[in-house]
């Protein structure tokens, strides 16, 4: 297969080209997953949000809203989008959502937050 070639340099690896480009393509979903997960971490609130869930297992809405000083309804917006994206998962007690997050993404996150927690030590 024969690439058309947009680079300026006189020759291109045409090999390599091609390996990264199956690379890529062969990776889409975890591409696109990691993409959702890390645009939704993306905002501070969220990202603690995460944390607090990561370090607790699971929390509600007003655990979190007293945690970082903000409304419950501020929060619940922020959860909506998390949830929304299939991050995290509820489970009802009574009147009373819990969150939790979804193990498929716990791998990523854990990495992020040691990165956190390392930072933490450092300061």
């Amino acid at each position: 297969m024969k690439l058309e070639i947009t680079c300026t340099r006189a020759e291109a690896n045409q090999k390599q080209l091609l390996n990264c480009m199956n690379s890529v393509e062969g990776k889409a979903s975890s591409f696109e997953r990691t993409s959702k997960l890390l645009s939704i971490a993306g905002n501070e609130v969220r990202l603690k949000i995460l944390f607090l869930l990561q370090m607790e297992y699971e929390l509600c809405p007003c655990d979190l809203a007293d945690i970082l000083k903000m409304s419950v309804p501020a929060i619940s917006q922020h959860i909506r989008k998390i949830k929304d994206a299939g991050i995290i998962g509820a489970r009802r007690d009574g009147q009373t959502l819990y969150y939790s997050l979804n193990k498929d993404d716990t791998d990523i996150l854990d990495i992020i937050f040691k990165s956190i927690k390392l930072d933490q030590k450092i300061a």
